[in-house]
């Protein structure tokens, strides 16, 4: 019973300790080990946000959102939201111990899955979390997978990262193979980071958020749109690019999407980029590229597609 009563809380698990001393990635979703004090926490936090969505979230969130049908009481089952989502665009969200190494997880994307993390943060600390958890993939990330053309756009980057782990075998020194490599993740993460997570969009003559670290943060959700601190540029590439970004704090700096339609331009654009070598020597800083990024991508083509 203590394993029971233990729940599924972030850093607190010992299911996912045991998951993760055994080496799995990929796990199923032990719905029976949320504790009551799990999912009260999922409806605190979801209570809290739908005001600030309805305010400040693009409007196909909002639509995802709906189209999703969670239940705003208690933890979703994976196996619920899949049944709703894989209809609509094909994705579908792949339960996780925690880390995937950059090269998996873009690859996932690739294949139309959503690594999910399935902790939910602790009911003490609502408002910050370093780490994923449930709410920020599942309430964050997914209502925006609900949508084919987006869905389409994360498909697209996955492809572009593979075509990073296929031109980097193309290296014959080691060294300078690593490298390159190391830049490429860099550009690659510091993309996603602008974009897919805190990235902003026009809708007639107001901004809306559609990054998902953005959606999952009641405190950050208003302060990207409303507080004269945060500088906000039109997405540029080679901004992008080339801005390091750290995760402790709120963002002080956030790029504007003109349209999904743009969007998915400026990953066929960080494509040819990265065909001509022009990822290959982006701006030094975050994010750090540990030694499992590196070897997901360098190992890429012995592994084969996930």
């Amino acid at each position: 019973m203590t394993a029971v009563h233990a729940g599924l809380t972030t850093t607190k698990a010992p299911f996912i300790e045991q998951a993760q001393a055994n080496g799995e990635v990929f796990i199923r979703q032990p719905y029976e080990l949320y504790s009551p004090e799990n999912h009260e926490t999922w409806r605190r936090l979801y209570a809290r946000m739908m005001p600030r969505w309805q305010k400040y979230a693009n409007r196909r969130f909002l639509a995802g959102l709906s189209k999703l049908a969670m239940d705003p009481h208690q933890v979703p089952r994976l196996e619920d939201v899949n049944r709703f989502l894989q209809p609509l665009s094909g994705f579908s969200a792949k339960a996780v111990s925690g880390y995937v190494p950059a090269y998996v997880f873009f690859d996932c994307l690739r294949n139309r899955a959503f690594p999910t993390t399935i902790t939910i943060r602790d009911g003490q600390t609502l408002d910050y979390l370093p780490e994923p958890d449930i709410f920020h993939d599942i309430a964050g990330h997914v209502p925006m997978h609900t949508d084919r053309v987006f869905a389409d756009v994360l498909v697209r980057f996955g492809e572009v990262a593979r075509r990073a782990a296929e031109l980097a075998h193309e290296v014959a020194d080691e060294t300078e193979r690593i490298r390159r490599v190391e830049s490429n993740i860099k550009a690659l993460a510091r993309f996603f980071w602008f974009t897919i997570e805190f990235g902003l969009m026009r809708e007639g003559q107001e901004l809306r958020a559609y990054g998902s670290g953005l959606l999952s943060s009641y405190g950050e959700l208003a302060h990207s749109l409303e507080s004269p601190e945060v500088q906000r540029f039109p997405l540029q590439l080679e901004w992008v690019i080339n801005q390091y970004f750290e995760i402790h704090h709120y963002q002080p700096l956030l790029f504007i999407a003109e349209s999904f339609d743009h969007l998915f331009a400026q990953v066929d654009e960080l494509e040819r980029w990265m065909l001509e070598g022009r990822l290959n020597n982006v701006s030094p800083g975050e994010p750090h590229a540990d030694e499992r990024d590196l070897w997901s991508f360098l190992n890429a083509e012995r592994r084969g597609p996930g």
